[in-house]
């Protein structure tokens, strides 16, 4: 196994305007973790997906399109007391997106420790962890932290994407229970809003200090995403930054799960730092130029296609 990553997929519902003016809606699924998923699936990862999802037509739907992806199940957990949740996303605007959780006592918020115990036992190669799974509550935080030790005592890698949700969790709460994860976190990925909120002491350091702050408590690689301005690598060698890609934005859900993906796949592959961040910026914007979370990610012979010249056909 190369990757193993948990935590909640919902049904995401899809509308190209407010809800309540009854647009059109389409059906498809969403998920931080299985964004990654999905995205390390398409450029030839062998990934592990180890959510639960409830005994009904949406934990359905999550199987069989993860299925279709290649992305592997052999951990998932089939919940028939709880309904698998809900999202619905209302695109305001090419760049803005309201979101809404219907989440509450779902099956995917009732993961545990024990559910991820047989898949951490197949020892991945790298363990993909994100902030929301520890949203989710108490027991789902707990999973989170049992995994992450044990993965670090393991020698496994462990890349946590802090992914900060207003709608689940204040700043407070949020922070007092993701920096118990940082002692068995080695690759840290956040915007500086996020990273900013590990610090704890309500500091406004520069991002160079705050980035030295968690090197300095051992963890390898901080990167900091910044949007259309790209990304930065910190780490004990220096800093490196890495342009984002001149695209046309159509949706910007899940491009921060596609950055992810991207540069996990560098570090899978071996890749210097410079092509870790590069490719990243690659699959983050093959995600802002497509609509949906994950249904416009690249395979790996389709990297180059934002190569091409605007209005090109490849035949």
């Amino acid at each position: 196994m190369d990757v193993l990553t948990f935590g909640e997929t919902m049904i995401a519902l899809r509308a190209a305007g407010p809800l309540a003016l009854n647009p059109n809606i389409s059906a498809t699924i969403a998920g931080a973790e299985s964004n990654v998923a999905i995205a390390l699936a398409r450029l030839g990862h062998d990934v592990q997906w180890a959510g639960r999802v409830g005994n009904d037509t949406g934990g359905e739907l999550i199987r069989r399109t993860l299925r279709a992806e290649a992305v592997g199940q052999d951990h998932l957990t089939i919940d028939s007391r709880r309904q698998t949740g809900i999202l619905i996303f209302e695109q305001r605007l090419p760049d803005l997106t309201n979101v809404s959780y219907f989440r509450q006592d779902s099956a995917g918020s009732a993961l545990t420790a024990d559910h991820i115990a047989p898949a951490m036992a197949e020892g991945p190669r790298v363990l993909h962890l994100t902030g929301i799974t520890c949203a989710l509550g108490p027991c789902a935080a707990d999973a989170v932290q049992q995994a992450a030790a044990a993965a670090h005592t393991a020698g496994i890698t462990v890349t946590f994407d802090v992914n900060y949700r207003a709608k689940l969790w204040n700043r407070k709460d949020a922070g007092e229970a993701l920096r118990k994860l940082l002692p068995f976190i080695d690759v840290l990925i956040g915007s500086p809003e996020e990273l900013t909120l590990l610090m704890g002491d309500g500091t406004a350091d520069d991002e160079t200090t705050v980035a030295s702050s968690f090197i300095g408590q051992g963890i390898r690689e901080v990167i900091v995403k910044l949007g259309a301005g790209g990304a930065r690598l910190h780490t004990n060698n220096g800093t490196l930054h890495s342009p984002a890609r001149d695209i046309t934005a159509v949706d910007s859900v899940g491009a921060g799960d596609a950055f992810t993906a991207g540069y996990i796949s560098g570090l899978l592959t071996s890749r210097p730092a410079e092509e870790r961040l590069r490719l990243a910026n690659v699959l983050g914007a093959f995600a802002v130029a497509s609509k949906g979370d994950w249904e416009g990610l690249p395979t790996t012979s389709e990297l180059t296609l934002l190569d091409a010249e605007n209005g090109a056909a490849v035949r």
